[in-house]
């Protein structure tokens, strides 16, 4: 789980405007970063069920909204891939 420190530096790199916080790029930050802690999550806790199909909805959901973000701004998807490393 994210704290609120962590979600603040997160939007602050890449929001696009000072109010902006909901965001494609904001999201998929926010979701790459909880899909990392899940993952050493479940590293430890390999039988944790209940976690991982929380793992997979956010994956599904951040592959989701790279697709449409490819598709609506492909200059801006391809920094977005570079910055967060994916």
């Amino acid at each position: 789980m994210l704290t609120i420190n962590q979600k603040k530096k997160l939007i602050n790199e890449h929001q696009i405007s000072d109010k902006d916080t909901g965001s494609i790029p904001v999201q998929v930050s926010l979701l790459t970063k909880q899909i990392g802690e899940l993952t050493t999550h479940l590293k430890k806790h390999a039988k944790d069920n209940h976690s991982r199909r929380g793992l997979l909805m956010m994956v599904g959901k951040r592959r989701r909204l790279l697709a449409y973000f490819e598709k609506h701004n492909p200059k801006a998807h391809k920094s977005l891939i570079k910055k967060l490393d994916l």
